[in-house]
Parts: C-alpha cells; structure tokens; sequence
C-alpha cells in the first residue's frame, strides 16, 4: 500500500527530472532512438492512410517503437488518472491564482482550469478559438521547428544540438508571449 500512496503524491522536481532525463540515454543505449513525440502522428498516418503521398512514403515499420511509447504514454495517463489519481487538490501558486483571477478563471477543481477546458467552455466561440486556432499553432510550430518541445529539450538539449537550443529558447520566449500578452488579450476580446 506505500508504493500505492507513493505514486499517488506529486513527485520532487529533484526525482522526476532526473527520471525524465534519463529517457534519453536509455532510448540512446537500448537502440539508437531519438525521443519525441510529434512524430508520431506522421507514423500512423504512413501506417493507416492508403495514399500516394511522398511525405508518408518510408518506412514507418523501423519506427513503430515509437507507437507503442506513445501508447503506454496514454496508458499510463489512463491509469494514473483513473486509479492512482492524488485525493488532495492541485498546489497553485497563490500569485498565479490571483493573477488567472483577474483573467476571469478561478476554477481550479480539476486538472485543467475548467473556465477554460469545461464541455461548455469548449463548444463556445472562445473554446473553439483556443483548440482550433491554439491547436494549429502548436501542430505548424511543431512542424516548423522540426520537432516537438519534449524532443528538442529533452533529447536534443541533451546531445549538443545547435537547431534544438533554438527551439527551445523559441518555444519559451513564444510562452512568455503568449501567457503574459495574448491570452490576457483573447480572455478579454472573446465573449
């Protein structure tokens, strides 16, 4: 029953991101694999989709690994949200409560603000405006950038890439934009 109440809590940052750091030289010794997520989405595509379509001509058998991490990605999402999930309310700052109050969310009940990511909140005009519009941002950055935040900060940081110190110093000054300047702006602008 520890272990249970263990994986239950929060862990430090001290112990998941070494844990998360460590991905990269398993994946490294267990095979010669990158880690990240983006491209996954082109594997099943090149997988599923029966079209004359160069970018999904290769073979995505030689990557299929890749479909069964991001499987138990979302196996271990279910599990620790169905059967591990923590009794205790999520720990936000009291500084960024106050500040997403005057914002106009103040709902911190569930994993994500549900002023935002409510059923209701999602088929509204705004809710539609964050996913569709907010959606493909993330889906062109991705693409642009050449990989996901996970892969360039995590795998790529961690073998000296040029291309992924520029992503990564992209995507935070991109969040400190768009937290401190766009979505004050859109909250405010969409009814």
């Amino acid at each position: 029953m520890e272990i249970i109440e263990l994986l239950r809590k929060p862990w430090p940052w001290y112990v998941a991101g070494p844990l998360i750091g460590l991905t990269v030289p398993a994946l490294l010794l267990l095979g010669n694999k990158s880690f990240g997520i983006s491209s996954t989405l082109r594997h099943i595509c090149a997988a599923t989709v029966p079209a004359n379509i160069p970018f999904f001509k290769y073979d995505w058998k030689r990557e299929s690994w890749n479909l069964f991490f991001v499987a138990g990605i979302a196996l271990g999402g279910f599990v620790a949200t169905f059967l591990l999930s923590n009794p205790e309310p999520i720990v936000i700052a009291s500084s960024t409560k106050s500040d997403l109050a005057a914002l106009g969310i103040t709902d911190f009940s569930g994993l994500m603000p549900a002023d935002l990511f409510s059923v209701v909140n999602i088929l509204s005009l705004k809710g539609l405006i964050f996913l569709v519009f907010g959606g493909f941002l993330v889906g062109f950055g991705t693409r642009y950038a050449g990989g996901c935040t996970s892969g360039h900060a995590i795998m790529g940081l961690s073998s000296l890439q040029w291309p992924s110190l520029v992503a990564t110093v992209s995507f935070m000054i991109g969040g400190l934009i768009c937290t401190n300047f766009l979505l004050p702006v859109l909250l405010n602008w969409v009814v």
